[in-house]
């Protein structure tokens, strides 16, 4: 066995050298990275942290006088009824579009997924396209849409004969919300499309082969193959489909603003109404119910968490299974 020279301190020749380049790849990593740790702290990081000690002052966000009010604030926001409200709307637009979402995603997925689908690519791309564009504009022209004068929807039904006079969609407390909510469907379908059509993708194309083999109709391949396969995906996607919707300022902002009679106000708004929009802005009051919103978001980012764990315990059993 040859030995490996040495220098004097026991380290091989060129070692030296090696380590020095590795040092100036790693520096030079860290300068490239500096500039979005600087943004991220800045944007991100300072402003979360902001918020939580913003939450224990009485501030309007102007005077230079903060005073330190303790748990006042949360005290205060606990007892608003209009914050349980904007509690349930968030909730009620959750419970509403995640399922019609999720499970109409899922169809069209499938359809799509089908070899004998014609034009399966355009489509995909059609039902995209929504998402790449912007929130506050597609809210802006679905009050032209929706109004009820001289809107495409209610002329169009108003042509079939399906309605005498206009609804004003936008302007009713029974219809705003559901209203919204098919538009936040429409607007980010693709991206739940998507990831049904990844999901799809993992199932091999032998078992649906061997299921017409022996004459399974499109129906039993449905409940037999698809479904089952699918389960720990849909966890992940159920999941990620209700974070998607506790983001919702900029298209319910755009098209009710919170009205008609706070029947829309999610607790974005709220929170944006108590810090800029009110007479005299309460930054403390904002921050102690974005705080209470937040940690409520944290709970769902952990119930997400375990979600996932639970998927991919199912997928490595379901894997065990295969290779036995």
């Amino acid at each position: 066995m040859t030995a490996v020279p040495t220098d004097a301190i026991g380290t091989p020749p060129g070692g030296g050298a090696r380590r020095r380049r590795v040092r100036r790849t790693e520096l030079m990593v860290y300068l490239f990275l500096l500039p979005t740790i600087v943004l991220y702290g800045l944007f991100t990081v300072y402003p979360v942290i902001g918020s939580y000690w913003y939450s224990f002052l009485d501030w309007n966000g102007f005077d230079a006088v903060k005073t330190f009010v303790g748990l006042a604030n949360y005290a205060e926001i606990l007892a608003d009824p209009m914050f349980w409200n904007s509690f349930r709307i968030t909730v009620t637009f959750t419970v509403l579009a995640v399922p019609i979402k999720v499970f109409l995603a899922l169809l069209l997925a499938i359809l799509l997924n089908s070899p004998r689908m014609p034009w399966s690519g355009f489509f995909r791309t059609a039902f995209f396209l929504p998402v790449v564009t912007t929130t506050a504009i597609v809210g802006v022209v679905m009050q032209f849409v929706f109004d009820p004068a001289s809107g495409p929807v209610n002329l169009g039904l108003m042509q079939f004969g399906l309605l005498d006079q206009g609804i004003n969609f936008l302007g009713d407390s029974k219809t705003a919300l559901p209203t919204v909510v098919g538009v936040f469907v429409w607007k980010w379908f693709g991206t739940t499309l998507i990831y049904w059509l990844a999901a799809l993708q993992t199932i091999p194309r032998d078992l649906y082969e061997a299921a017409a083999i022996d004459k399974a109709g499109p129906v039993r391949m449905f409940t037999s193959i698809t479904l089952p396969l699918l389960k720990p995906f849909t966890i992940i996607i159920t999941l990620l489909t209700l974070e998607s919707t506790l983001q919702v300022f900029d298209l319910m902002l755009t098209m009710t603003g919170g009205g008609p009679f706070y029947a829309t106000q999610v607790m974005e708004i709220y929170i944006y109404e108590a810090a800029f929009a009110s007479t005299t802005p309460r930054l403390g009051m904002a921050s102690a119910a974005a705080v209470l919103f937040g940690l409520f978001i944290c709970a769902v980012g952990l119930f997400q968490l375990l979600g996932i764990r639970a998927a991919r315990a199912s997928m490595g059993s379901e894997r065990k299974g295969e290779a036995k």
